[in-house]
């Protein structure tokens, strides 16, 4: 287990004061974790967080030429996970492999040539997606192509029985909730949700009960060990919860440039236009495949 640093620690090793420390939890995605009422930072992971966030980082590593292995890291998704078993039974002398780091663990992957595709759907303050991250992440710029949109919210238990109708519900007494990990961009548009209706998150009962993937939180929602947590329509949608929509979020693949044409690489993007994608996005639903497959960097040039 690595070190675990105070409050007051932590702040002296980044150099600012403690007062900064809780914005940067909330607003930066500081790791932090909450234990008898006070927060403890694990240091491996701190240092990570910095990293994440240097820029003209220096390339520690070179993926080998294309030999059949597409890697890909970042966010969660039931519908990626579609795709990649697809591809793996679809083209048997090539193999794609996903490592689940979330959105900023996914950025970091491709910064440090770790992986070919990185899946993200970080929002910034401007509201948009991705593109803020990687010019303060990733140069030169990797393309970008969208994966799908898909639909954000809070899954709730059956019925609704706390009569949850917003995330200010969150805030109330008797509600207990269930976390998605930070770095992960639900995690981060969840923090962002609480703040703009005034709540804080660290009030609020399982606040720090912090889970990996959608279905994690869903299923815990599902055996009412919760009554309530963030993530997408389609798995509300699986495990008959209830669902309070949020917002339409843009989920991306990001793709250095210099792979992009890797044989590997270009028949896992053709799956993005075929049936099997289509019919999943409408069995799962929540999902909104209009700009599927369509490059958004750099922009393609008008005929």
């Amino acid at each position: 287990m690595s070190e675990l640093l105070s409050t007051k620690e932590v702040a002296k090793f980044l150099n600012v004061n403690e007062k900064m420390i809780y914005s940067l939890i909330s607003e930066k995605g500081l790791p932090a974790s909450k234990v008898t009422g006070k927060w403890l930072f694990p240091i491996d992971l701190v240092r990570q967080w910095i990293e994440v966030g240097t820029e003209n980082y220096p390339q520690l590593a070179k993926l080998p030429p294309y030999h059949g292995l597409v890697l890909i890291a970042g966010s969660n998704d039931l519908l990626l996970d579609k795709i990649i078993s697809t591809f793996n039974l679809k083209h048997e002398k090539h193999m794609a492999m996903f490592g689940m780091t979330g959105s900023m663990g996914g950025l970091k992957a491709l910064k440090q040539n770790l992986c070919h595709i990185a899946a993200s759907h970080l929002i910034a303050d401007n509201e948009e997606y991705n593109f803020p991250f990687l010019k303060n992440e990733i140069n030169p710029m990797p393309a970008v192509m969208n994966f799908c949109l898909r639909e954000q919210g809070i899954m709730v238990q059956k019925k609704n029985p706390k009569n949850i109708l917003s995330v200010k519900d969150l805030g109330r007494q008797g509600i207990r909730i269930v976390n998605r990990q930070l770095g992960t961009g639900t995690r981060q548009l969840f923090d962002k949700e609480l703040k703009k209706s005034g709540i804080r998150g660290e009030t609020i009962d399982g606040y720090e009960n912090n889970l990996t993937r959608h279905m994690d939180v869903g299923l815990q929602i599902l055996t009412k060990k919760a009554d309530a947590g963030p993530g997408i329509r389609p798995v509300a949608s699986i495990l008959g919860l209830d669902f309070i929509p949020i917002c339409w979020e843009r989920f991306d693949l990001l793709i250095n440039k210099d792979r992009f044409f890797d044989k590997g690489i270009q028949l896992f993007l053709s799956l993005l236009k075929g049936k099997v994608i289509q019919a999943t996005a409408e069995e799962f639903g929540g999902y909104d495949l209009s700009y599927t497959g369509k490059m958004i960097y750099p922009e393609p040039e008008s005929e």
